[in-house]
């Protein structure tokens, strides 16, 4: 698919990552509808590039079907969806405590993989309904896992569980939506400088880093952008979770 001309929503797309490839697909002249919470800076993000906002709780399985649908109908359709809207809690397994609670890693289930899968089946609803292209695509999705799915740290059960969930949906997902001419890939990204961890001093920093092989440094939020864009503009990428990591490997903790 080319990006002149893209439909896209940008699911967290107020910040980090996600704004960096609203922000690659407006300048690449693709039209752009940020979706994120109430309160970010989505809607001084979406002016900046000539985008729209729509207020999201993706926690809201319904009021995000509205939504979504509210921001394709701005669009004219929708050809892309990016999301990467999620977080994660610290807890292990058990502790001197007791184990640990069940409700908190439901939480973490909703919201980095139900969400992620609500977001995915409405915008291949909505992609089914377009005339394919001269490669036959309809569509592209693009859901962001994390290396943690691979190599999760103690305290990351939940969190690894939904992400390792994220990247495991996508070849099923894939071989679901082929007939209709849909792609779907996710992105696994090591440690990226963003919201969550520009507040981090640059000496541990550096220590969060020390197992990448090159280059040692967190990801920056356009190297992300630039890999979905390729994603997008290249019809074989289907099927798969790319790791983003500068051939970093987690350890234990």
């Amino acid at each position: 698919m080319q990006i002149n001309g893209l439909r896209a929503i940008i699911v967290g797309g107020a910040s980090g990552m996600a704004r960096a490839t609203a922000e690659r697909i407006a300048k690449g002249g693709g039209k752009v509808a940020i979706l994120d919470r109430p309160g970010s800076a989505g809607a001084e993000v979406a002016k900046a590039i000539g985008g729209e906002f729509f207020e999201t709780n993706i926690l809201d399985f319904e009021g995000t079907e509205t939504v979504i649908a509210n921001a394709v109908a701005a669009l004219g359709g929708l050809d892309a969806s990016v999301t990467t809207a999620g977080g994660g809690i610290a807890k292990r397994t058990l502790t001197k405590d007791g184990p640990h609670p069940l409700d908190e890693f439901r939480g973490v289930i909703d919201l980095n993989l139900n969400a992620t899968f609500n977001i995915s089946r409405l915008a291949a609803w909505h992609m089914s309904k377009n005339e394919p292209n001269e490669d036959q695509e309809r569509g592209v999705i693009i859901n962001t896992a994390s290396i943690a799915a691979y190599e999760g740290q103690i305290g990351q059960v939940a969190y690894t569980a939904s992400k390792a969930a994220v990247a495991g949906m996508c070849l099923t997902m894939a071989r679901d939506l082929g007939s209709f001419g849909i792609r779907v890939n996710a992105i696994a990204p090591s440690l990226f400088d963003t919201g969550i961890t520009s507040g981090i001093p640059e000496d541990f920093k550096d220590v969060l880093v020390k197992d990448a092989a090159f280059p040692k440094r967190m990801g920056r939020p356009d190297e992300y952008a630039r890999l979905a864009v390729a994603i997008i503009e290249n019809p074989m990428l289907n099927g798969g979770c790319i790791r983003l990591d500068a051939g970093q490997r987690f350890a234990p903790k």
